[in-house]
């Protein structure tokens, strides 16, 4: 039978990971998102340089 405390030991272990997991996730989430933000301001950046160049 297990006892009462290696259940809680497991239990702790298993939402620690679960948690951890989820704030890789959502780390990885802000980074493409900013990585996204970045290119999109190169991309507009450089539509404006060819805008002004055309006229």
């Amino acid at each position: 039978m297990v006892s009462g405390k290696r259940l809680a030991d497991v239990g702790y272990r298993v939402f620690s990971g679960s948690m951890m997991l989820l704030t890789l996730y959502g780390g990885y989430l802000c980074v493409m998102r900013g990585y996204r933000y970045v290119q999109r301001q190169k991309e507009l950046q450089a539509a404006a340089e060819r805008q002004t160049q055309s006229d």
